[in-house]
């Protein structure tokens, strides 16, 4: 499938979401219709094809390098990066009052995926730069917005997200960075920070840091910690901010992974002192979706590659007779038909998510938007794990329907698998996505969000009359209601893994419910399996959560002596 065909794909999709109506009814002034859709989005995929992907290439074989303690990217990076600035694609999100567009999230999903199908290390440049932009502009002070939303909006500056540290991951109370106040106004920052993509780059001339830091008078553990703007340069000057190292990874290639140190570096108090973790989570509703992106765009190309692939391949067949194409044989179409149904509900989880979150935050009416950040809260975890982990299994199928051929780089199977590795690591692992969804959705807060998402798909159930989507909710309340707070550690990720199948099959009976052109009929296909493949792993996963402490019982008995 080219860039084009996907490009009409997610547009078919879109126009057949439910929520999009009123999508077009909260963004009257941006004419969504078919026409301007395929415009935006087609345009994306044009940069993505002609320009990302060919830089993508070769940036996964030269990578990045620290030289006198400075990123020097790889070659056509710069070249690419401003035909991305030019063609105003950092701004489609961006509020009208800072040069954005004003565009839907659910816009900004699509095209945002077809960037990442081309380069998901190209993508995670932009990323924090428009999700820096919503933090400054709600919590910061007005100069300090107006110094920098403009032009983050406008992609003349960057910037990054700076919270984890060497001893502290996952574990964010317990963060040490520290933040002393100074006589000026401004505060000065000191500690190390790892994990910190584009944590440095020429392609700007200033970047934001976003740090998480701890005050002097801050309590211990997430209530101590504040965020702070620590630019790159001030009044002109290098800002006491130093890269220790470029990490080697497996994948990304093209984007560079610092090690930050701030020594007495100058920042800027963001809102309020003590709140700091709290307002980051301003930025996570994008982030996730953006992984969520990423895992779409890599799920579509090894889905793509691997038709493609097999439709040309010939090996077997009658001895009598030509061979024929390796798409011919039962396995081969077994193994197709699952990349191609789980690349398409990936993007329609995404899709569908994004379109929730518009409705989240531009609702003019209470109720109506506090159903909707509900619906998002369930969706959120499930389309952040879901997406990342389609994309490494999409690419590991890809490379096994390739045989040898996707073992080597002359294909980019074994480069989309690298990739994928991490996205079910960063922005939280899925260990920590299904605490989230386990202990929060479902056991916290009176499980209001399990709950709204289940109002939501029972309605499509007796709406599409699906009763393979109406089995995987009874499965997904049945295993909801043996929850409990002392297993939920132990069971919370086969529980994600059925909360996830119970979601996507949503997905998929609306898009099974498609019929009267060509596409819709591909989606329909491409839906009606994806429910019969739920179906049947969702009753392992539900089996799963069943067993409780069981799942950990053994662990006590094990001499890691033994395992050498």
């Amino acid at each position: 499938m080219s860039y084009a065909d996907a490009a009409g794909t997610i547009v078919a999709q879109i126009l057949a979401l439910p929520e999009f109506v009123r999508v077009q009814a909260l963004f009257p002034d941006a004419g969504l219709d078919e026409a301007m859709l395929l415009d935006i989005i087609g345009a994306a995929g044009d940069l993505a094809e002609g320009v990302i992907e060919p830089f993508n290439a070769q940036a996964d074989q030269v990578s990045c390098r620290l030289e006198q303690g400075r990123v020097r990217l790889a070659p056509g990076h710069h070249d690419a990066w401003q035909a991305f600035v030019a063609g105003g694609w950092t701004t489609i999100e961006g509020a009208p009052q800072w040069g954005g567009a004003g565009l839907p999230m659910l816009v900004h999903s699509a095209c945002e995926e077809l960037l990442n199908r081309a380069s998901p290390a190209f993508g995670m440049l932009p990323t924090p730069m428009r999700c820096a932009t919503k933090v400054i502009e709600r919590y910061a002070d007005p100069a300090l917005c107006a110094e920098w939303a403009p032009r983050l909006v406008d992609g003349s500056w960057a910037a990054t997200i700076c919270i984890s540290e060497p001893d502290a991951g996952s574990d964010v109370p317990r963060l040490r960075t520290a933040a002393v106040p100074h006589a000026d106004g401004t505060w000065r920052i000191t500690g190390e920070k790892i994990w910190i993509s584009f944590g440095d780059h020429d392609l700007t001339p200033r970047i934001a840091h976003m740090v998480l830091a701890r005050t002097p008078e801050g309590e211990h553990g997430a209530a101590g910690l504040s965020l702070f703007l620590v630019p790159s340069d001030v009044a002109g000057q290098r800002n006491a901010v130093i890269v220790r190292r470029i990490e080697e990874k497996l994948g990304l290639h093209g984007s560079p992974t610092c090690a930050l140190g701030f020594e007495a570096a100058t920042g800027h108090l963001i809102g309020t002192p003590g709140r700091g973790l709290a307002q980051l989570f301003t930025m996570i509703i994008g982030m996730r979706l953006s992984v969520g992106s990423q895992g779409a765009g890599l799920s579509g190309a090894a889905a793509s590659l691997a038709w493609r692939y097999a439709a040309e391949r010939r090996q077997g067949g009658r001895a009598d007779a030509p061979p024929v194409t390796i798409d011919q044989h039962g396995d081969v179409q077994r193994m197709l038909l699952g990349l191609a149904a789980r690349a398409e509900v990936t993007r329609g989880l995404v899709l569908t998510a994004s379109a929730v979150a518009d409705l989240q935050a531009h609702e003019d009416d209470d109720a109506a938007r506090t159903e909707a950040g509900l619906v998002l809260a369930w969706l959120l975890p499930i389309t952040k794990n879901f997406a990342a982990e389609a994309a490494s299994l999409c690419a590991n199928d890809a490379i096994q329907v390739l045989g040898g051929a996707g073992y080597t780089r002359e294909w980019p199977a074994e480069r989309y698998l690298r990739d994928a590795r991490v996205l079910a690591i960063y922005e939280g692992t899925s260990g920590m996505q299904a605490l989230d969804l386990a202990l929060r959705r479902v056991l916290g807060d009176e499980g209001r969000a399990y709950r709204a998402f289940l109002a939501k798909a029972r309605g499509d159930v007796d709406r599409l009359g699906n009763a393979t989507l109406g089995a995987l909710l009874d499965m997904l309340e049945q295993a909801a209601s043996g929850l409990d707070k002392p297993t939920a550690t132990v069971v919370a990720y086969p529980f994600l893994q059925l909360a996830s199948l119970a979601t996507t099959g949503w997905i998929a009976a609306r898009l099974a419910a498609l019929s009267g052109s060509p596409v819709h009929d591909h989606l329909a296909a491409l839906g009606r399996h994806w429910l019969l493949l739920a179906q049947a792993q969702a009753l392992a996963e539900a089996a799963l959560t069943s067993h409780g402490q069981a799942l950990v019982a053994a662990f006590d008995d094990v001499d890691r002596g033994y395992l050498g």
